[in-house]
């Protein structure tokens, strides 16, 4: 029987491309092309002509130099997930953080490879295959983005989500084979079990399932054990959600895993089991099963000597007047929410709905312990967050639905091999508290990946203070940065 690994991601907006030799350099050419899905033709922006972008094999430790030649028609950042360009924010691509703004469909798979020397802590699968779940809409992305700015995040639903660029047999003009990723979704293979053993580029305890949940941008890695009958078996992918039916595309995608050797198929493949679009129990049973290694191959250190305390609030809101919040950032982010309530609460009242205007980040002092507690309210009927901290990566040290209890809820924390990530699933009602340690010099932004949230607000920066010795220290502005 084989064995396949699945690199299964949910991607925006960076950049990945082929490696051949040990520090090698690349040309990448940004530039729009056609690209045909559900019966119409577009301009799309691509990475040397290809949608999703050319996948980037490295090992870890390897060194790579890649030039980005931008011929499209406006200015675009690069972003890597799982690289936390270490003293270096410059480089990191949060618009109007430290870069102007992003553009999607650009997007591809950066695969990093244990150490050479070294394997992975699981047995070498035979073969190993990117899955990138994403979005297609047919109308132009740029006016979608508008749009979004526009109405105050109620923007154009997406025609069709993807499997690898392509849509699959259930949507029109397909065939069985990123935009802007904005949606939870369920994941699945027809018959079979995956075992998933690592995520964020972080290894994990292996452990079964026979579907998935991924919030977007996040990534996991599955094997999938080929020990059924030969056929057609169909891979697919649905939303989860828990806002109101018609505001969100209840489509799903498809694609085909094909045994080899002489047998007649079924027609149509085997179709797999997909939770309901809003069983939020089946979107975070598996998320307490992730467990890091954590031994002597793969150590860890999670923060036990907490020094600074925040409880961040996740909420939906009215518009801020004027929809406008202009001005230079300031520094003074409140720790903990200004009123505490029952933030899970099917009724509360419509005054706390008008958030206060601000842009505040949060300074860290160099080599700070951090613990942030996440909690999702019930605000507007309330959301799923997908929280991501650019330039760290933090240990999920607890999780649950509800108010955070702070007696009892950190006496059931992980504190012994906690995951190691850097984008997690804060479900609609819940709460999710992280820990890392404020080593890397710069100003990082923090955001949740849905897109409508992120043109609400939803989003911050955490402004790490340089240490003491020179390998601490912040690196300066390349000379060549663009301004915005």
């Amino acid at each position: 029987m084989k064995v396949s690994i699945y690199k299964l991601l949910g991607f925006l907006l960076f950049f990945s491309f082929y490696h051949c030799q040990a520090w090698p350099r690349y040309e990448f050419v940004v530039k729009e092309a056609p690209y045909t899905r559900l019966c119409s033709t577009k301009n799309i922006l691509t990475v040397n002509c290809q949608f999703p972008g050319p996948t980037l094999n490295v090992n870890r430790g390897d060194t790579i130099v890649v030039d980005v030649y931008n011929r499209g028609n406006y200015n675009i950042t690069i972003h890597w997930h799982g690289v936390k360009q270490p003293r270096n924010p410059w480089s990191d691509g949060p618009k109007y953080i430290t870069h102007t703004w992003l553009r999607a469909t650009v997007h591809g798979a950066l695969i990093i490879y244990p150490k050479i020397g070294t394997t992975y802590p699981f047995p070498k699968p035979d073969v190993e295959i990117p899955i990138i779940l994403g979005e297609w809409r047919k109308e132009d992305i740029m006016q979608v983005y508008l749009d979004l700015e526009r109405y105050a995040g109620l923007g154009v639903l997406s025609d069709a989500y993807l499997i690898n660029g392509q849509p699959g047999d259930l949507y029109p003009c397909s065939k069985p084979v990123k935009a802007i990723l904005v949606d939870n979704l369920f994941f699945a293979i027809a018959n079979h079990t995956v075992m998933m053993v690592g995520s964020d580029a972080s290894y994990l305890k292996p452990f079964n399932r026979t579907f998935i949940c991924l919030t977007p941008c996040q990534t996991v890695d599955i094997l999938l054990e080929a020990n059924q009958s030969p056929n057609h078996y169909y891979m697919a992918a649905s939303v989860y959600t828990t806002v109101l039916p018609g505001s969100y595309n209840n489509s799903t995608t498809t694609a085909i895993v094909e045994y080899n050797g002489n047998y007649t198929p079924s027609s149509p493949p085997v179709f797999p089991y997909l939770p309901e679009y809003n069983e939020t129990e089946a979107s975070i049973n598996f998320a307490p099963s992730f467990r890091s290694l954590a031994d002597k191959e793969h150590p860890i250190d999670v923060p036990m000597e907490i020094n600074t305390h925040l409880f961040y609030t996740l909420s939906l809101g009215s518009p801020c007047k004027n929809n406008s919040c202009p001005g230079v950032y300031g520094t003074n982010l409140p720790d903990f929410p200004q009123l505490f309530f029952h933030f899970t609460a099917d009724y509360l009242p419509m005054e706390w709905e008008i958030p206060q205007l601000g842009t505040e980040g949060r300074v860290l002092d160099y080599n700070s312990t951090v613990e942030l507690v996440f909690q999702a309210t019930n605000l507007i009927k309330g959301a799923d967050h997908g929280m991501h901290l650019y330039g760290h990566s933090f240990y999920v040290v607890g999780l649950g639905l509800w108010n955070f209890d702070k007696d009892k809820d950190p006496l059931t924390y992980n504190l012994v091999d906690p995951p190691l990530q850097n984008t997690i699933h804060v479900p609609r009602n819940g709460w999710m508290a992280i820990r890392f340690k404020a080593n890397n010099p710069g100003v990082w932004h923090m955001h949740c990946h849905i897109d409508q949230h992120m043109v609400w607000g939803m989003g911050t920066a955490f402004i790490v203070k340089d240490g003491e010795s020179p390998e601490a220290k912040m690196l300066p502005p390349p000379p060549d940065m663009p301004p915005c």
